[in-house]
C-alpha cells in the first residue's frame, strides 16, 4: 500500500505592489505602505491594500496556506485586470513559526 503525504506544500506568501513603488512591501512595510498611500493619491487609485481587501474573500478560520492561496489568487485576478500595468505580485517562501513550549 503507497503512503499518503497529508501534508500541503507550502504556498507563497504574496503581496500586490506597484511597479513604481521601490520600497519591498516584506522587508520595509511602513516605508512600502506610505508610499503606496502616496502614489495612489497622485495617481487617483486604490492603495494596493485596500485594493486587495476588496478583491480577497476569506474568513478568519483557515490556515495559513488557505489564506496565502487566496491572496495569491485575488493578486493574480487583479495583475490579469490591470490594463495600465501598474500593479505587480511580489513573493516569498512563507517563513516557519515555531511557538515557546516553555
Amino acid at each position: 500500500m503507497d503512503s499518503v503525504n497529508t501534508q500541503e506544500k507550502p504556498v507563497q506568501e504574496a503581496m500586490l505592489t506597484t511597479y513604481d513603488n521601490e520600497w519591498d512591501p516584506f522587508d520595509n512595510f511602513s516605508e512600502w505602505y506610505s508610499r503606496d498611500l502616496e502614489l495612489a493619491r497622485q495617481q487617483n487609485r486604490r492603495p494596493c491594500a485596500g485594493y486587495l481587501a476588496i478583491i480577497a474573500s476569506c474568513s478568519d478560520d483557515v490556515s495559513d496556506n488557505e489564506f496565502n492561496q487566496v491572496i495569491n489568487d485575488a493578486i493574480d485576478e487583479i495583475i490579469e485586470l490591470d490594463l495600465s500595468g501598474t500593479f505587480k505580485k511580489v513573493t516569498r517562501e512563507p517563513k516557519e513559526v515555531f511557538v515557546d513550549a516553555s
